[in-house]
């Protein structure tokens, strides 16, 4: 397998170490990229999913087609869409802008819905309550209501942020400088394909493993944590 001039033969990986400047480049780009992303699809995640919940058809019906929207939509399609589509429209962006609004905002339906769940999984008595104690519908989910759905909302959290991280890949297509973007035109211009994408695998492992670890650890903690929330609502 490392011998002779096969796909993963030892001299190609020897070429990889040699440049592994590019590839800590692209794996930066990466971090930066999902961290940014991350942050606007939380945003828009919780805003949407608490709207999702309100007691305005009007409200509801809206942030329903926001989500059905980015959820049956490829996410290469909106990216082709955001990079082609914008200029027309006399708006340019670059590619990081892109690749953070099309990764965030696909993202922040996907987190829309997991909020939406961990809000109805509290019993709607604690909204009630909360409203004869003066709160408005917002300090109601600030306060009381969202802070009991972490334990329900984290784990499904977790792994969006992994498939968030994963799909920050689609940004290649537009030639952004991320892992695999590096990966394709290390390659292109000495052929060594094997060694390339075998470390951008490596590398979302590096990102994306302890984040799954932790989602099922979290995920664990909350099923234990059910009997008691049971018994909490049964009283």
């Amino acid at each position: 397998m490392f011998s002779g001039n096969g796909p993963f033969a030892w001299f190609k990986w020897e070429a990889l170490f040699t440049d592994w400047r590019l590839f800590a480049s692209g794996f930066g780009y990466t971090i930066l990229l999902s961290v940014c992303a991350l942050l606007l699809a939380l945003f828009i995640g919780i805003i949407v999913g608490i709207c999702s919940t309100s007691q305005s058809k009007i409200l509801r019906g809206i942030m329903r087609v926001y989500v059905e929207f980015f959820q049956n939509t490829p996410l290469l399609v909106q990216i082709f869409v955001l990079y082609n589509g914008l200029p027309f429209l006399g708006v340019v962006l670059s590619v990081t802008t892109i690749g953070v609004v099309g990764v965030g905002v696909y993202h922040g339906a996907y987190i829309a819905e997991v909020v939406r769940s961990g809000i109805g999984s509290i019993s709607k008595g604690q909204l009630e309550a909360a409203y004869s104690q003066g709160f408005t519908y917002w300090q109601a989910m600030a306060y009381i209501i969202i802070p009991q759905a972490r334990r329900v909302i984290m784990p499904p959290l977790t792994m969006q942020a992994v498939n968030l991280i994963k799909n920050t890949s689609m940004i290649a297509i537009i030639s952004g400088a991320d892992i695999i973007f590096t990966a394709k035109s290390w390659s292109s211009t000495n052929m060594y394909y094997g060694p390339a994408f075998v470390l951008a695998g490596l590398l979302y492992f590096i990102l994306c493993f302890p984040l799954t670890r932790a989602a099922k650890k979290m995920e664990l903690k909350a099923q234990e944590h059910a009997p008691g929330m049971i018994r909490e609502h049964a009283a």
